[in-house]
């Protein structure tokens, strides 16, 4: 079955640097967009960044742009989130999903902590 593991979050000082990643399995990896989404506490879950099957990326997030940086790696079924200048507004639970024509899957999601 799909799986998500999400891992590499953790506590970080502002303007820290933090590196995600997401294990992905159960399903043809690299015929699917990834993406990573986020919750903090109190507030929607929002989308952060989308990476296509063949590695481009699509930051929607206006408030990570120039921060954070999405992408993939089809070999080793993994997506990474590198998270830099990091923010006290940028705490929260990252999750890894995908949307595939069977449906959708989230990862268990990891907390990243920005605090001083």
């Amino acid at each position: 079955q799909v799986q998500l593991v999400e891992s590499g979050g953790g506590l970080v000082q502002p303007g820290g640097s933090l590196r995600l990643s997401c294990a992905a399995s159960g399903f043809p990896f690299s015929n699917y967009a990834m993406s990573w989404y986020r919750q903090a506490p109190g507030k929607r879950r929002e989308l952060v960044a989308t990476v296509t099957s063949i590695g481009g990326s699509i930051n929607v997030l206006d408030s990570v742009k120039g921060r954070f940086t999405i992408s993939r790696d089809n070999a080793k079924n993994l997506v990474y989130l590198q998270m830099s200048s990091l923010k006290f507004e940028d705490t929260a639970v990252y999750y890894c999903y995908v949307w595939r024509e069977h449906g959708e899957y989230w990862g268990q999601g990891t907390q990243v902590t920005v605090s001083s």
